[in-house]
């Protein structure tokens, strides 16, 4: 089946309108029309073949909200009509350690990715949610139960909501826990509402005094201005986990030192230049931590979803036609969105 998408045939070629070959549903499959894919940094990289080996033609994301437009004879959570998401993952082993633990993000054998995974399905490598419609695996779809008007701002939780929420869980983020959020941007964000909403005490890091009072709009009970030594300093040895969604290289120094015993530092951007090597006294002389965590399991990406849904909790959202997903993306380099691009999947008709 042709459907229309948006992608790019190489690193250094603008995203373009093209058509796509989708499968058709088969015995466990679902099909989404998509009405609403996010943006996010991994696009980009990946368009731009910024972390190497990517495949062209690329159609990006992985955030992504639909509908149920048909499904395969023995597939029994979802019907046509439903409200459905998709995120970073399509298929994983599914017998693997991890996978058996619904931890299909860290499969021993290499999960398929929504998009640049290889497939047996044409072109030979999965092209993602930047499309009309997608074919699923029904292990690797979503139940939604927001209200309608909210699916746009649902989207980047399939990627920056879980990536912020797996840690928060497995750290044990909630009442009585101190928990720092590096970084207010299309993750960050999403950290400090959830460990918010999670009962935790939130901290919130930012570089930018201008972006205090949207921190505390978040949901943080308090600001630091990281570049300010002495507020970095009247908070030393105070933190159970601090959450760092940053993924340009930096020195994590300074946040361990703000670890209780027993803290952790958790790790979820990748950077392009490897992080100033720790001082490991400052980790050995407290038992603290410096670990790194990877988007979710599909388990608990709906929790996280349930979660959000019961909370009343959704992305901060600026709706994009996805004829301007270049000029998105250079707005998103220089961190000029608040705080996540949602393409209108609507627009690729036009």
């Amino acid at each position: 089946m042709t459907v229309k998408a948006y992608g790019a045939y190489a690193a250094d070629k603008p995203l373009e309108s093209l058509d796509i070959e989708r499968r058709a549903p088969g015995p466990h499959d679902v099909q989404i029309d998509i009405a609403y894919c996010g943006v996010c940094h991994s696009d980009l990289h990946t368009v731009r073949s910024e972390w190497g080996g990517t495949i062209y033609p690329c159609v990006p994301g992985h955030e992504i909200v639909g509908h149920v437009s048909a499904v395969g004879e023995h597939v029994t959570n979802f019907k046509v009509g439903d409200t459905v998401g998709v995120g970073c993952l399509v298929d994983s082993c599914q017998h693997c350690a991890s996978c058996a633990e619904g931890l299909e993000q860290f499969c021993e054998n290499g999960f398929t990715g929504t998009y640049n995974g290889v497939t047996p399905d044409a072109p030979g490598h999965t092209l993602g949610g930047y499309s009309q419609r997608i074919t699923v695996s029904d292990k690797f779809v979503l139940k939604i139960t927001h209200a309608e008007e909210q699916l746009a701002a649902v989207a980047p939780l399939l990627c920056a909501g879980i990536t912020t929420w797996s840690p928060l869980r497995h750290w044990n983020a909630g009442p009585g826990k101190k928990v720092g959020i590096v970084g207010i941007g299309g993750l960050g964000h999403m950290g400090v509402k959830l460990a918010h909403a999670l009962g935790a005490h939130t901290v919130a890091f930012t570089t930018s005094e201008g972006k205090r009072q949207d921190a505390l709009d978040l949901g943080a009970d308090e600001v630091i201005v990281s570049r300010n030594a002495d507020e970095m300093a009247a908070h030393a040895g105070t933190f159970d986990f601090i959450l760092n969604t940053v993924a340009a290289s930096h020195d994590l120094d300074a946040y361990t030192a703000l670890l209780k015993r027993d803290g952790t530092l958790c790790l979820v951007g990748v950077p392009e230049h490897p992080h100033p090597s720790p001082d490991v006294s400052a980790l050995i002389f407290k038992r603290k931590a410096i670990a790194g965590s990877l988007i979710g399991g599909i388990a608990e990406t709906q929790e996280m979803l349930d979660f959000c849904a019961a909370n009343g909790i959704v992305s901060e959202i600026e709706m994009i036609q996805v004829q301007a997903i270049d000029e998105a993306y250079d707005r998103m380099q220089r961190s000029d969105v608040k705080y996540r691009f949602v393409i209108d999947n609507a627009s690729l008709a036009a």
